[in-house]
């Protein structure tokens, strides 16, 4: 399965890739850019994440399903039934695949935006950018790590197992899929592409958390905490960080001899 969503992915990305020598809009490399922030940035970027519906949507559904039996009966259901995987065992497999084709996702994309074509500048600028990316998911799998440690849920196949809760592979799957969007919103493509191909790595991301449930790893509850968790950090991250989206500022210059001079700068 991994093989073949990476052969069909393939096309595609090749062409992406051919965008990876240009600039940003504003004449800028992707990734030069990258500061340590400001607070202002960061709460910015932590409000807007918060109130993203890929971060309150899974939240809320999450809280939906606590109430009663819900979130157990569905997790049975989906292990006795294995509607989309088949079975249990292709459920597990095809969640290692997809998360690892996210992550594959994830590496081209952000080899695909614009960099510039000068190679010691190009080099210094995906590093710092890949650099932000990293410590997003880092830090994501970080605090569900955390979490699995401090609330000790059962897994619901496997009852020996203490770390259901939130799930990993959703945590990451969501995170890897942010940041394939946050790349492919740089890239000098039609609005209809950009969009399919963000839906496409979201619906990787839902299909590598349902097929945690469906596995038994994980109940819903879980999987929708750990896609929660994975985007929100990753879009708070990388907002605060990137500098892709400086807001308009002007710059004025003035010169006795030689008149003034209005410079305008803006976000992609």
């Amino acid at each position: 399965m991994r093989c073949t969503l990476l052969r069909r992915l393939l096309p595609v990305f090749l062409v992406l890739l051919g965008t990876g020598c240009t600039t940003l809009p504003n004449g800028h490399r992707w990734g030069e850019d990258v500061s340590f922030g400001s607070w202002e940035r960061i709460k910015t970027a932590t409000l807007k994440a918060a109130t993203d519906p890929e971060t309150w949507v899974p939240v809320a559904g999450a809280l939906l399903l606590s109430i009663g039996d819900l979130d157990e009966d569905l997790s049975d259901w989906a292990i006795r039934e294995t509607p989309v995987f088949g079975s249990i065992d292709s459920a597990e497999d095809a969640s290692d695949d997809l998360r690892t084709v996210l992550l594959a996702t994830t590496v081209i994309s952000t080899v695909a935006t614009p960099s510039g074509s000068e190679p010691g500048e190009w080099l210094a600028a995906k590093f710092k950018g890949a650099l932000v990316g990293a410590a997003a998911v880092g830090a994501s799998g970080s605090v569900t790590n955390y979490l699995k440690d401090a609330t000790d849920r059962e897994r619901p196949l496997k009852k020996t197992s203490d770390n259901s809760f939130p799930s990993l592979h959703a945590t990451e799957a969501y995170s890897y899929a942010t940041l394939t969007s946050r790349n492919v919103d740089t890239l000098a493509l039609s609005p209809m592409t950009r969009k399919v191909l963000r839906i496409s790595a979201k619906t990787l991301a839902a299909g590598t958390a349902w097929a945690r449930v469906e596995a038994g790893k994980h109940y819903p509850t879980d999987v929708l905490a750990g896609a929660a968790i994975g985007h929100f950090l990753t879009a708070v991250i990388h907002d605060s960080f990137m500098g892709l989206d400086e807001a308009v500022q002007v710059d004025v210059q003035l010169d006795r001899r030689e008149g003034g001079m209005l410079s305008l700068s803006w976000p992609l």
